[in-house]
């Protein structure tokens, strides 16, 4: 299955406000996707999901991950070792003093999660992902 990060809306279309992303979004995803929070591990039904299909933003519904990318990292979070070329972007984080790299959607800059250097081959990745900030579209 080949999915591109192609946008089915501009990335300006998604410059929203406050409010509006709030109207938009649970408490709890707005919580992770607009103020970078993270949901307590072992929480997220997609934790558990195997099914063949596609992971998309849940703040702007673009496609981030493929299924076959997905794998059990056993921290408790969705985790994949490749993204979908250009659905995220990166950028160093301080929060915890030690440096992370977080990620977003690349579209609407939505928190995804943290990549880490400990993930399975060919990319050693390890994109670790809130499942609040993903919704699931089976194939």
């Amino acid at each position: 299955m080949q999915v591109l990060a192609s946008s089915l809306a501009s990335k300006e279309e998604w410059n929203l406000s406050k409010e509006e992303w709030k109207s938009r979004l649970s408490p709890e995803s707005y919580y992770i996707l607009r103020e970078e929070g993270t949901e307590r591990a072992f929480s997220s039904e997609l934790n558990n999901e195997k099914r063949k299909g596609v992971f998309h933003c849940a703040g702007c519904d673009l496609p981030l991950f493929l299924s076959d990318k997905k794998f059990d990292s056993g921290t408790g979070w969705p985790s994949f070792w490749d993204p979908i070329q250009g659905s995220v972007a990166t950028k160093v984080d301080f929060k915890l003093i030690v440096p992370r790299t977080e990620y977003h959607c690349s579209r609407c800059g939505g928190h995804q999660g943290h990549v880490f250097n400990d993930g399975p081959l060919p990319t050693g990745k390890r994109y670790c992902n809130n499942g609040l900030a993903l919704r699931f579209v089976p194939e």
